[in-house]
């Protein structure tokens, strides 16, 4: 199975919360309501550096991704 590279998710327990799903490296989980990241990997010192180097463009990829799909629902 191909997965896409952003899935979007919510929980009835989290009623405020959006979470987008990251599949490809590093994996992650970004709640859009507090921009709070679960990382759903281990870093070893050189990609922990990398990790911090590139968060808001994670950040950003994400919350742009969220903002397409809206716009697709609300067309």
């Amino acid at each position: 199975m191909t997965l896409p590279k952003f899935i979007l998710g919510d929980n009835t327990d989290h009623p405020n919360a959006i979470y987008v799903i990251h599949t490809d490296f590093p994996r992650f989980i970004i709640n859009l309501e507090d921009d709070e990241v679960e990382w759903l990997e281990e870093f070893d010192d050189q990609d922990q550096k990398i990790i911090e180097e590139e968060m808001e463009n994670f950040i950003n990829e994400a919350t742009a991704f969220y903002d397409r799909e809206v716009e697709r629902y609300q067309d």
